[in-house]
């Protein structure tokens, strides 16, 4: 068994929820900050069973968006007027984390 941890961007979430439920899957949602993911995040927690990992991925992949954001500022060790100047940045839609579930109980 697994134990996927994904964190998703707020502006895919509701997709991807909508889809991984549609196909059978059960989540856990938690309200999130950090700085995996730039504009909010949600992280998503999800059982699964060995054998289901690849397609989980292929909903999540199917789901979320990755963009190109253009950044003002983006932080170098290089001074200079260049990083004045706004750059394209890509924002991906999802990270997700796989671990290794030794013993699973409901109560």
């Amino acid at each position: 068994m697994k134990l996927v941890v994904a964190i998703v961007s707020n502006k895919d979430v509701a997709k991807l929820i909508s889809a991984i439920s549609a196909d059978g899957y059960f989540a856990t949602k938690i309200s999130t900050s950090g700085q995996f993911l730039e504009g909010g995040h949600t992280t998503i927690l999800m059982g699964i069973d060995d054998n289901k990992l690849e397609n989980l991925f292929s909903i999540i992949e199917k789901n979320v968006t990755k963009r190109v954001v253009r950044k003002v500022g983006v932080e170098s060790t290089i001074e200079g007027s260049l990083l004045k100047k706004p750059v394209n940045v890509d924002e991906y839609g999802a990270v997700a984390f796989v671990v290794n579930v030794e013993e699973f109980k409901k109560f």
